[in-house]
């Protein structure tokens, strides 16, 4: 198997190369840690920051399969492992250990005078580790997928490997695109037949998903009225918007949800799941907030809405102390109940978990309790 070490840089422009080498042995040196770690307390930019906290989740997340310091495996069959610098190996004269460059060049240095038969490559993007790197024989690659990488990378690939999401979603997550552009081309806009017309030879070549899409725009072409063909179709999208993170089922989604809330402003469920789209839409925060505190006032043992509430403040607004009384009021609300709600308990508690250990990191003091 071959190895890869990922620098530090790497992993601030993009916390998703932890899950980008297919079958790799991935090699984080112990000193990276460090470094993400400085950077909780750093006055850098807020952006930089939280992609070193979305670094130290994935770990954390994936540490729960085992001790990374030995070794656990990834969704694609390769492992990830945290490789601290042996003080007793021999490191090549012209690297200073007290540098943190030098260090993760020595962790490679290390590494690959072990024994690497597949072979050992530096990923980087610091133009000096990389030439000190060559002069000491190291392979090293450049890695500039940041965050505005390729659609199929961020929305599709990466959600799957993470998640072990089926392969079912990845041929929707394309063939929905094949519905969508059907009915622009042939919809009432392109003063085209009516969708009604559509051949059944074609649309049972479509995937199932998107023949329920098809179905519900058909019969929304036919009857605008019908809010339950609506709020399902609302629904798909909302489903595709959380297993894919493509932003652009959010618009949908939310779309249909509004139409669908005009005519049952009371419907509080689905007023949460579109306060959760305009969340992940980008820029919505506060909208999502005024929209699950509407739900709150309405019902304020809600459930879901508490934790979302939570969740908004958390990542949106990175009010650590109202999230956590969000959290603590969603984990006494769930003490009791179904599966469901047991589920959600165990979400609650596990952000509650993470929120007081960055108001740690951040010398922040946290409220003891509290609620909406």
């Amino acid at each position: 198997m071959k190895t890869v070490v990922l620098d530090t840089n790497v992993l601030l422009a993009d916390p998703n190369a932890l899950l980008e080498f297919p079958s790799t042995d991935v090699v984080i040196p112990e000193t990276v840690l460090g470094e993400l770690d400085k950077l909780k307390t750093s006055r850098v930019d807020p952006e930089l920051r939280f992609r070193g906290r979305e670094v130290s989740r994935i770990l954390f997340e994936l540490s729960e399969q085992g001790s990374l310091i030995e070794g656990v495996e990834l969704p694609d069959g390769g492992a990830l492992r945290v490789v601290p610098l042996d003080p007793d190996a021999a490191v090549p004269e012209g690297l200073a250990t007290r540098n943190a460059d030098d260090r993760i060049l020595a962790v490679a240095y290390q590494l690959c005078a072990a024994g690497c038969p597949d072979g050992i490559k530096l990923v980087t993007n610091d133009l000096n580790m990389l030439l000190k790197a060559q002069t000491f024989g190291l392979e090293v690659q450049r890695h500039s997928d940041g965050p505005d990488g390729s659609f199929a990378k961020r929305y599709i690939i990466r959600p799957f490997q993470r998640y072990r999401i089926p392969l079912g979603i990845l041929f929707t997550s394309f063939a929905i695109f094949a519905a969508i552009v059907f009915v622009t081309l042939w919809g009432p806009a392109a003063r085209a037949p009516s969708i009604g017309t559509v051949p059944t030879e074609f649309r049972d070549q479509l995937p199932q998903a998107q023949q329920r899409i098809l179905d519900y725009l058909v019969v929304l072409e036919q009857n605008d009225a019908d809010l339950d063909a609506r709020l399902s179709l609302a629904n798909i999208y909302f489903d595709f918007l959380m297993n894919s993170g493509d932003v652009r089922y959010a618009s949908l989604a939310i779309r249909h949800y509004e139409r669908y809330l005009e005519v049952r402003p009371d419907a509080n469920d689905v007023r949460v799941n579109m306060a959760v789209a305009l969340f992940r839409l980008g820029g919505q925060t506060d909208r999502a907030i005024s929209e699950t505190r509407r739900v709150l006032e309405q019902e304020p043992n809600h459930a879901l809405a508490n934790y979302y509430l939570g969740l908004f403040y958390w990542r949106g607004q990175q009010d650590l102390q109202l999230a956590a009384s969000q959290f603590t009021r969603v984990i006494e609300l769930t003490e009791t109940g179904d599966e469901r709600m047991q589920a959600i308990n165990r979400e609650a508690a596990a952000a509650l978990e993470q929120v007081r250990s960055q108001a740690e990191e951040e010398g922040q003091s946290l409220p003891g309790g509290g609620a909406f």
